[in-house]
């Protein structure tokens, strides 16, 4: 067995299960959340116009409900991105996973990058809700990525994460480590983008990642209480 992974939950709340795609229809969705409630994964995230509907699907099922804001490409303005967190918070998300100004991080425009991170995370914790920032990492440096790192952990954000799942690339076993390796103490890893398999799970894990987001999780999930069933 894994090091921190011995029991079905220790994966199950590792998962963020994600009905993001643009063409879900509403009874994808629903079907989404019921699979989330059935496996009592760590959150399902859906696209801000299913927040109302999720919120009251998911309620009692203990698992929360996330959202997405500046998503996905983060070039909304610092305050589209706040209205869109607070709308969502109030609606009942409890997480909000961001991407941040990936052209002004690339700009070299840090102090916008981290005025806007520090914004966010306050509107965030103010409904003792959760932000999680999105580098987008197939467009960054390793220099910037490692400058994100810094700002996340400065600003008080409470997860970096590694990519949306629609840019050309997503997570990597070698980001996730440099991500790790970087952020503070306080500050946790989230993989998105290409965490298909119970492998893959298990890789995410061992790079240091607190979260990942998946479309698989059934798959996921059930290969996992099987291999538990043959220890």
């Amino acid at each position: 067995m894994h090091p921190g992974l011995s029991t079905y939950e220790a994966l199950a709340k590792m998962i963020d299960h994600s009905l993001l795609r643009p063409e879900l229809t509403d009874e994808q969705v629903l079907e989404g959340c019921r699979v989330a409630a059935q496996y009592n994964v760590a959150s399902v995230t859906v696209r801000p116009s299913d927040v109302d509907a999720a919120v009251r699907w998911m309620n009692s099922s203990g698992v929360p409900v996330g959202s997405v804001a500046g998503f996905p490409h983060g070039s909304q303005t610092t305050a589209t991105k706040l209205y869109e967190a607070r709308d969502l918070l109030r609606r009942g998300a409890r997480e909000v996973d961001m991407v941040l100004n990936i052209g002004k991080l690339v700009s070299r425009q840090f102090q916008y990058v981290e005025i806007e991170l520090a914004q966010m995370a306050e509107a965030c914790h103010d409904a003792d809700a959760i932000l999680k920032v999105i580098f987008e990492n197939a467009y960054l440096s390793d220099e910037l990525k490692i400058v994100a790192c810094k700002i996340a952990t400065q600003t008080g954000c409470d997860f970096v994460k590694t990519s949306t799942g629609f840019a050309a690339s997503g997570a990597t076993l070698e980001d996730l480590r440099l991500m790790r390796a970087h952020a503070g103490p306080n500050v946790k890893v989230k993989a998105a983008g290409g965490v298909r398999t119970l492998e893959k799970a298990i890789e995410v894990h061992e790079a240091g990642c607190a979260r990942f987001g998946a479309t698989a999780t059934v798959a996921i999930l059930e290969a996992w209480k099987a291999k538990l069933g043959k220890v």
